[in-house]
């Protein structure tokens, strides 16, 4: 399982290093796509393959699903993670993501998110729930 928050920055070749607590389960080759809040998404290729099985079962005759699967698959690369545990980020998806030099890795159970430090400053303070709505949305989900 993927979790925790890491802060990192980007090198002048594009290169992140992959916190060390996540290499073990991506191993040296993982997808990197565009996330859905401005940040991008690392999957482990065995999740990447189950994401892409319900993503395949979607009906091609909605255009809504299609813009869906576009989202993740045009914009998905195949990554390598190298053995100092560094793996580059393609321009157009730091650009997606503002990522210029520091940014945020934060896990989350199937797949590892990637914040500019900036955006991922600001949906912390949009999403940020007193103790009692906290408790609401815990009772709204059951858990």
């Amino acid at each position: 399982m993927l979790m925790g928050k890491y802060q990192n920055s980007i090198d002048a070749k594009s290169r992140m290093i992959v916190p060390s607590k996540y290499r073990e389960e991506l191993g040296y080759r993982c997808v990197l796509t565009r996330g859905i809040d401005k940040c991008l998404y690392i999957y482990p290729m065995a999740q990447w393959e189950k994401f892409m099985e319900k993503l395949a079962a979607l009906p091609t005759t909605d255009p809504n699903a299609r813009a869906f699967v576009r989202h993740f698959y045009a914009n998905a690369v195949e990554c390598d993670i190298d053995k100092q545990g560094r793996m580059g980020i393609p321009q157009e998806l730091r650009a997606y993501a503002n990522i210029e030099k520091e940014l945020v890795t934060v896990g989350l159970l199937d797949k590892i998110e990637i914040w500019s430090k900036e955006e991922w400053t600001e949906a912390e303070t949009i999403a940020e729930l007193t103790p009692n709505d906290f408790a609401a949305k815990m009772a709204e989900y059951g858990i």
